[in-house]
């Protein structure tokens, strides 16, 4: 069965990459700001569900630009970074189109890689709130770090 329809059963090298990618997210110390969880759904394909919460808000009440680029940025890294096992990636650029005020709630950012494999990754990613709406979108490029993945402490699967 490829990749993209394994899910959690994926088998071998890539199925272990992917809950290293799991575990080095939560290992994050960033991510301790955010009610927030990976999951590598399929090859180059990630999702994240955020709660978002008041503070968070800018002053008029609604999430603050750095929230959708935090969710943004890390859903399209993820969906890229399963495409590289061996390195970790660095955002490059990021665009960011921002559609709907998040008002709180649970958000959920998907990202999806489009091109590349060997030194630059391109991928996308968009944020869709409790009603199925989108709020935002984003397309970044990420290049291949010297920073070895293994060499991550948070970067371990899970013993079972």
């Amino acid at each position: 069965m490829p990749p993209e329809q394994a899910g959690e059963g994926a088998a071998g090298g890539a199925g272990l990459h992917w809950r290293a990618l799991e575990s080095l997210y939560a290992s994050a110390p960033i991510n301790r700001m955010f009610r927030s969880s990976l999951e590598i759904v399929a090859d180059g394909h990630s999702r994240i569900t955020f709660e978002v919460e008041p503070d968070c808000f800018h002053a008029a009440g609604a999430a603050h630009g750095t929230i959708y680029f935090k969710m943004l940025d890390d859903a399209a890294f993820y969906a890229a970074n399963t495409h590289v096992t061996d390195r970790f990636l660095l955002t490059t650029s990021f665009n960011l189109h921002l559609s709907k005020p998040i008002k709180g709630g649970r958000i959920v950012a998907e990202g999806r890689w489009v091109s590349g494999r060997r030194r630059v990754l391109v991928a996308e990613s968009w944020l869709t709130d409790e009603d199925g709406d989108e709020c935002g979108r984003g397309t970044g490029t990420f290049m291949r770090s010297r920073i070895a993945l293994s060499s991550l402490p948070g970067y371990t699967t899970p013993q079972g």
